[in-house]
């Protein structure tokens, strides 16, 4: 006959090491749920900036997009009646060329592509195409949604509608081939504006706030941010709506430019860390 009190003392340590295994496996997956809610809830790294030099910017141009390429500043502007693409000459601001849309249509993004420069619109859904050297107008594309900023790699074309998309587009037929959403840790990035590709980043604009987002082209994670503020005196300001806007970039001498909208200056800027560190004057 079996020794009772040997089989209970044997059930006992077995339950006794089964709930030890059980209350382990709880606890070590509590810490992995720890670990990625934190890692979800890390900000971004945040910079600074340093205003290396300062050009000219017309007050009347409502910006809306904005590329530098050969010497030129290339500026798209919005408002309906005053829409237009124009090519600056930085150091005077003098216009050399322009080109002004019909006035049905409120003008976004501008980017370059090979001769041509393409400049959308805003709820149109019609993208200009024309050549760069004389502005002649050469084809139309047409898409969906609204249009906001729009740059480009060295492959497609990128385009944000004021959400946290960016859709990446063909640039022989602007359809989409896909598709990132930005986001910080587990927070949604909206009001997505005008853009920039600089050294394989997407620079994005936030309507309506005074700092960039770096952004990865793979998956929309936003790698960092450029605090602005203080960048143009709230004095030098239109109106609410003359918010920061406006992102350029010479490759060639890694030259980085920034404005807003209908801002009497261009500012060329220096990345600095920290942010208090921000110094808006040369």
């Amino acid at each position: 006959m079996p020794n009772s009190g040997s089989d209970l003392r044997k059930m006992a340590n077995t339950a006794h090491t089964r709930t030890r295994s059980l209350i382990s496996a709880v606890c070590i997956f509590s810490l992995i749920a720890v670990i990625l809610g934190a890692g979800s809830a890390i900000a971004a790294p945040v910079a600074g900036y340093k205003v290396v030099a300062t050009y000219p910017h017309s007050t009347e141009s409502y910006t809306e997009g904005f590329f530098y390429l050969d010497g030129l500043f290339y500026e798209g502007t919005g408002l309906k009646g005053h829409s237009a693409v124009m090519a600056i000459q930085p150091q005077t601001g003098k216009t050399i060329q322009q080109l002004d849309l019909p006035p049905q249509y409120f003008g976004e993004g501008i980017v370059n592509w090979g001769s041509n420069l393409y400049e959308w619109t805003w709820q149109s859904h019609i993208c200009f195409v024309y050549d760069r050297f004389s502005l002649r107008p050469v084809k139309q594309f047409t898409y969906t949604g609204e249009g906001w900023g729009m740059t480009r790699t060295a492959k497609e074309i990128i385009t944000s509608d004021g959400t946290a998309t960016l859709r990446f587009r063909d640039p022989g037929t602007f359809k989409e081939t896909r598709h990132i959403v930005v986001k910080e840790g587990a927070k949604t990035i909206n009001r997505l504006n005008e853009l920039e590709y600089i050294k394989g980043e997407i620079y994005a604009n936030i309507w309506h706030e005074d700092r960039i987002a770096r952004i990865s082209p793979q998956d929309g994670h936003v790698i960092g941010w450029i605090d602005l503020s203080g960048l143009l005196p709230e004095s030098q300001k239109i109106n609410e709506e003359s918010v920061l806007n406006g992102i350029a970039y010479d490759a060639q001498h890694d030259r980085i430019f920034v404005t807003g909208k209908q801002w009497p200056t261009i500012f060329e800027i220096k990345i600095v860390n920290p942010p208090s560190e921000n110094i808006a004057t040369r």
